[in-house]
């Protein structure tokens, strides 16, 4: 009986999955066709307000914004090459130049000088003096990291590197679409504008969320196969099953994901200030580990292994993911990992790099246009690298849950055993 009730809790359990699923798919589509025909809109009023607006400079605006735009996916492109052929190297040099790119940005704003780029030179130049710090703190697990990422990339499954190009060009062009819709915003500059332009990045984030995370679904499948069975599946079919069952849950993954990240993020970083300075703020840094450590377990980059492998949806799937790492005795190992920070800090560096090209393009054509040019262009720089680097953090998802589904499976080295015992060690 009590079996009966356990089955059906989890039928129910899977029909409401289903139909959230169903809902946030839909939900997807139809913000894409609304913000397309906005964008169709905002561009075609833009152009011709621009006749009589002489404040508004089509072709300056566009030439920039589109340049900036062309030159991230190009960007992408080479920083995912570079990390597939030396990715030891690869993540080492960019936990020392995010810092560095991220301040020479954030100087590029305090030259522009317009109020907008000095608040935003501000929080550059605080992340850049963070990143600085975070490198430094966790330089002596930057090893363990190389060799991870060394040893879960090799494997290159057949057309991957054909599908990253084309869902590189794909954000490329859609972010091309979106900026031009941005440009006929600009030109008119009232308020409804303004609001406009925050939905249109607002789309711009949750898709370029959604591209890396089915990139992310679908490497991930083909590498845990290889990773847990030996096996290699085929490409289209692993396609076609992730567009057909698991897009709901990578709609919501795409929201659910970053939002928890950051909430789990601001937990672990107040418990690390309070510290044990009183027993208020003892027990504050008791409460916000807490909430951390229970967070993750709700919604995480892991679970898109078995979102795809499973078809599970993407709260089912981080559970069952997280709960296998705590039985394999990995909680400590994944916490400390420093890959998810390395993908992070790509799309950081590259993001700076775009702002600097654009901005200074900016500068140097129309320099009314730098703030918003810089900022426009640091942000597609950084989704355009999140979206490269998808197969990357992919490949390692699959692996650390292939071992910790198996961690007696002889397709897995000491790595992984190694550094769990040097963590058990450091913590004695």
């Amino acid at each position: 009986m009590q079996i009966q009730e356990t089955n059906g809790t989890q039928a129910e359990m899977r029909r409401d999955g289903n139909l959230l699923n169903k809902l946030f798919r839909c939900i997807f589509y139809i913000q894409f066709l609304l913000i397309a025909i906005l964008i169709i809109f905002l561009t075609f009023r833009g152009m011709l307000s621009a006749a009589h607006n002489h404040h508004f400079h089509p072709k300056k605006w566009y030439l920039l914004v589109l340049s900036s735009t062309a030159f991230s996916g190009i960007t992408g492109l080479l920083w995912q090459a570079f990390t597939s052929y030396n990715p030891s190297r690869t993540l080492r040099t960019t936990f020392w130049l995010s810092p560095l790119l991220t301040c020479a940005f954030g100087i590029l704003l305090v030259i522009i000088g317009t109020p907008g780029s000095l608040a935003a030179s501000i929080i550059a130049l605080a992340s850049a003096i963070l990143q600085s710090i975070y490198a430094c703190w966790v330089n002596p697990r930057i090893e363990h990291a190389c060799r991870i990422l060394t040893i879960s990339l090799p494997y290159h499954p057949p057309k991957v590197k054909t599908t990253v190009i084309i869902s590189i060009i794909t954000s490329t062009l859609y972010s091309s679409f979106l900026m031009s819709g941005i440009g006929g915003a600009t030109a008119t500059r009232t308020k409804i504008d303004t609001l406009f332009i925050f939905l249109i990045l607002g789309s711009l984030t949750w898709t370029m969320q959604i591209i890396k995370n089915m990139m992310q679904v679908t490497v991930s499948h083909i590498k845990y196969m290889k990773f847990a069975c030996g096996i290699e599946v085929d490409f289209k079919a692993v396609v076609k099953s992730a567009a057909k069952y698991s897009m709901g849950s990578i709609c919501i993954g795409s929201i659910l994901v970053p939002v928890l990240a950051v909430i789990r993020g601001l937990a672990r970083t107040v418990s690390l200030v309070s510290g044990d300075v009183d027993e208020f703020m003892c027990f504050c840094a008791n409460c916000c580990s807490g909430v951390a450590s229970r967070i993750v377990a709700y919604g995480n980059r892991w679970g898109f292994v078995h979102v795809g492998v499973y078809n599970k949806g993407i709260v089912q799937a981080s559970m069952d993911t997280w709960d296998m790492f705590r039985r394999a005795g990995m909680e400590k190992l994944i916490d400390s990992d420093l890959t998810s920070s390395f993908c992070f800090l790509c799309g950081v560096a590259e993001g700076s790099v775009c702002g600097l090209v654009g901005g200074t393009s900016a500068l140097f054509i129309h320099m009314s246009y730098a703030t918003e040019v810089s900022l426009y262009a640091f942000l597609t720089g950084y989704f355009m690298n999140r979206v490269a680097m998808a197969s990357v953090q992919a490949s390692i998802t699959a692996y650390y849950v292939a071992y910790a589904e198996n961690p007696q499976s002889q397709q897995f080295d000491s790595t992984i055993p190694s550094y769990i015992r040097g963590l058990q060690r450091s913590q004695a």
